[in-house]
């Protein structure tokens, strides 16, 4: 396993969102931070979407399914000519903080045209359909979709209220 064939501080540096590379194991640098809330962001031309919150107004799986395609086929491209360039910098790799689900609850947050709206069901099943098309059905990963505030969101939400 590549794992045990690395030393503590390599390992702890793959941790980060620009790993660096390893040539001893012929391990590349790879920044991880990318996204694609409505194109591929920050790395020149693309195609750009309307905001998730209008997207998700169409109530459409299948529009949402050609959307991570497009963005998945436009990441690759981009990659595959970045890693040709040598060039490992931030926004060029293929894991994506893509799409956003959380659920849109407090105006006050202010980023609210970034989520799939206050619906639950209609969130995941839109989230879905856009991971479905960003990732592909083959045997290899297109580009890695990482859902955006899937743990951590717009809260904070009370547990309870009390007076």
């Amino acid at each position: 396993m590549l794992v045990d064939q690395m030393i503590v501080d390599e390992i702890a540096g793959q941790l980060k969102f620009d790993a660096p590379g390893i040539d001893r194991l012929g391990i590349a640098a790879y920044n991880w931070w990318n996204e694609s809330l409505h194109g591929v962001a920050r790395a020149g031309t693309a195609a750009v979407f309307s905001q998730a919150i209008a997207l998700a107004a169409a109530w459409n799986e299948d529009l949402m399914f050609e959307v991570g395609e497009t963005v998945a086929d436009e990441a690759r491209a981009k990659y595959n000519a970045s890693v040709r360039h040598r060039d490992r910098d931030i926004y060029k790799g293929l894991t994506f903080w893509s799409p956003n689900v959380n659920i849109f609850r407090d105006p006050r947050w202010g980023r609210g045209h970034e989520t799939l709206g206050e619906n639950p069901v209609l969130t995941s099943r839109l989230a879905v359909s856009e991971i479905k098309g960003m990732q592909g059905d083959g045997e290899y990963l297109k580009i890695a979709a990482c859902a955006k505030h899937f743990a951590v969101h717009s809260g904070p939400e009370a547990l309870s209220r009390t007076g």
